[in-house]
């Protein structure tokens, strides 16, 4: 049975298209499933074995190294409260205390209706602006108890709208034009030297040491 919708599945296709092994395809294809059910399941990780001439445990192996990616049903929106150092410091512990409250579930729990995930989660890259969060990898910064809760009822009547349901990476699907694909060729029939390498093979220019930087 087809896990993609037959317009995922054309997307699929085109994706693998751009790379000269299928495998590199993977992690796109993740993302593409979990965009399509909101979390990866065992039908997705089938299908995309099938697609990139891999098996199911390699798709978990690839997926389950990132923490983006769910393998169970999770809420439409993953709160993710931020309690490493500098939000502990300035506040991370009390915000996440007080998430749990509010949505009446603790820290890996989902809200009854289904609509909130909430997580405690390591360093999230936004330490000058702690206490922080993400609403389903959208930043919200210095977060106060009052603003979260302005935020889960800014979701629940629909006015959070830069916030898509979980899954849903960027709002623009990228598309690259076959005249514009690099051409790269597969490992086994790459017989020329990298550009890049070639370089070295170059003179250095006139009054340039070898090793020195121009």
């Amino acid at each position: 049975m087809s896990y993609f919708t037959p317009g995922n599945l054309e997307i699929a296709n085109e994706i693998i298209s751009r790379y000269p092994v299928a495998k590199s395809a993977l992690i796109q294809l993740l993302h593409l499933a979990q965009e399509q059910e909101g979390w990866v399941t065992d039908d997705a990780m089938r299908q995309i074995a099938e697609l990139t001439d891999t098996t199911p445990a390699e798709v978990k192996g690839t997926g389950s190294f990132y923490e983006m990616f769910k393998f169970h049903p999770v809420g439409k929106y993953m709160v993710n409260v931020c309690t490493n150092l500098s939000c502990q410091l300035l506040g991370g512990e009390e915000l996440l205390a007080h998430a749990e409250k509010t949505l009446g579930v603790k820290a890996g729990g989902t809200t009854a209706d289904g609509m909130f995930t909430i997580e405690d989660v390591e360093c999230i890259a936004a330490c000058t602006e702690a206490p922080c969060l993400q609403i389903n990898y959208r930043y919200r910064l210095r977060v106060s108890g009052d603003d979260f809760d302005d935020l889960i009822d800014d979701i629940r009547n629909g006015r959070a709208g830069d916030i898509p349901e979980h899954g849903t990476l960027g709002r623009v699907r990228q598309h690259i034009p076959a005249a514009a694909m690099a051409g790269v060729l597969p490992p086994e029939q790459a017989k020329e030297r990298p550009v890049w390498l070639a370089r070295n093979d170059e003179p250095a220019p006139a009054g340039t040491a070898e090793g020195e930087e121009e």
